[in-house]
């Protein structure tokens, strides 16, 4: 089996918070957000023996004790992912995946197996902006895996699932639509960061989610990743 290939970070403390976790980063993503930060590994081809990546992984065990993947979108290479989440496994390694949601088969095979453990699943705005956002038809089938994802959460499959928003300034009135969609899982606030944009201000991002009486945890790059909760 060959995997189309992204890059891998032996050690990283930051993929999966309060874990130790090698990162690997599969190519090649349908989606064309204009703030992806990943843009060199949306296209392109770099094939590699899913062994080599499994040696990869391997090697990390002795610091790590978890392995991320992301990409790209990881979830575009199914039957690659899936292998890859499997060895990992018998390494005796956790499972985080990082993904947009467009292929929600590929979720509900990984919590179906029970092959993950924990989700970060990125919602981007509002259903009704989500298709031109994406530029292609998205919203339904991310739909499909955050229905994937509460499910396996709740019958135990999931261990950890959170649902990243990446918020731009003039779109905070996004936000209260897309909590309600994620009522039930952790809520990542992420600093909205491109190139013509002024990034909100982590106190921004606390008066944006106040009204949502809830904890979130927020992410900028002036201050990493606190918790905010807005009873205290």
């Amino acid at each position: 089996m060959y995997v189309n290939f992204g890059g891998f970070v032996p050690i990283s403390t930051v993929d999966w918070r309060g874990r130790a976790a090698c990162t690997v980063f599969l190519r090649g993503c349908p989606a064309r957000c204009f703030y992806c930060h990943n843009v060199a590994i949306q296209d392109g081809e770099d094939l590699r023996d899913a062994d080599e990546i499994i040696a990869m992984i391997r090697g990390s065990c002795t610091v790590a004790g978890a392995v991320v993947f992301s990409g790209g979108e990881p979830t575009l290479q199914g039957p690659a992912l899936v292998h890859l989440a499997a060895a990992a496994r018998e390494m005796g390694l956790s499972v985080g995946l990082h993904t947009n949601g467009i292929f929600p088969r590929v979720i509900e095979d990984l919590t179906g197996r029970r092959l993950v453990d924990m989700i970060a699943l990125d919602i981007k705005t509002t259903w009704e902006r989500y298709d031109d956002l994406l530029e292609l038809a998205a919203a339904d089938a991310v739909k499909l895996s955050l229905a994937a994802c509460k499910r396996a959460k709740a019958d135990g499959s999931l261990d950890t699932c959170e649902i990243v928003v990446t918020l731009f300034r003039g779109r905070e009135e996004d936000l209260p639509s897309i909590a309600e969609a994620a009522r039930g899982l952790d809520l990542v606030l992420q600093q909205g960061v491109a190139a013509g944009f002024v990034p909100l201000t982590r106190q921004e991002l606390e008066a944006a989610a106040a009204p949502l009486g809830r904890k979130v945890r927020i992410r900028t790059r002036e201050d990493g990743e606190v918790g905010y909760d807005p009873e205290r």
